[in-house]
């Protein structure tokens, strides 16, 4: 058998290769696709990002009955404090205030999007969180003044600055219709609606059991 007929039987032309490799990716991507048309993302749309006097603010509320007012702020505060510990840690990253059973302070956090191999595309997600324990037995919290630093290199430089309300707002993330979300500022919409909704579902979980 001829040696250049072995070598063409056994690796394909670079013409054939390609289009191999092109139908094995499509192929890939099939079920991403479908999973993009899935999506749905209802919770997100109007209404999921209030405002106060303009400013964008995610409160919530919750009552402890069981537990005193000082019982209460023990672990609220501890709490906060781990969002602070957990958190960036800079000059940013801090409690602002602690006093008339009410902590203050201001987080940043690192908003994973996706992370692939050399492919992590995230945020840095500042916000002020604030904690007030009532005589009531009630937890009423607040996360407000939400920025984000995105593409910015280890030097802090070269990025994308964004205020929440020109970013993720009812005006600014969805069309017209008020029935989808902008890919990009939509990405930021999704994730600070689930992590504040995470924030406060972990303080209520610590009176929980």
């Amino acid at each position: 058998m001829n040696t250049t007929s072995q070598k063409q039987t056994i690796f394909p032309l670079k013409g054939e290769r390609r289009k191999g490799l092109l139908i094995l990716l499509m192929l890939m991507a099939l079920p991403l696709m479908a999973m993009a048309e899935k999506r749905d993302d209802t919770k997100y749309l109007a209404g999921a990002v209030p405002e106060v006097n303009g400013i964008i603010t995610f409160t919530h509320t919750f009552s402890v009955p069981d537990k005193t007012q000082a019982d209460i702020y023990a672990r609220i505060q501890a709490y906060v404090k781990q969002l602070v510990a957990d958190g960036r840690q800079d000059l940013r990253t801090r409690i602002v205030s602690e006093e008339n059973n009410t902590i203050v302070a201001n987080v940043e956090e690192i908003m994973t999007f996706k992370k692939k191999f050399l492919n992590w595309d995230h945020t840095y997600f500042r916000y002020l969180i604030i904690a007030e324990c009532t005589p009531e037995a009630q937890v009423k919290m607040t996360i407000t003044k939400i920025t984000y630093y995105y593409m910015f290199d280890q030097d802090g430089k070269n990025g994308e600055h964004y205020k929440a309300e020109e970013w993720i707002s009812d005006k600014e993330a969805l069309n017209k219709a008020k029935t989808k979300l902008y890919p990009r500022s939509g990405k930021f919409r999704r994730k600070t609606v689930d992590r504040t909704e995470e924030i406060f579902q972990g303080a209520e979980a610590l009176f929980k059991n």
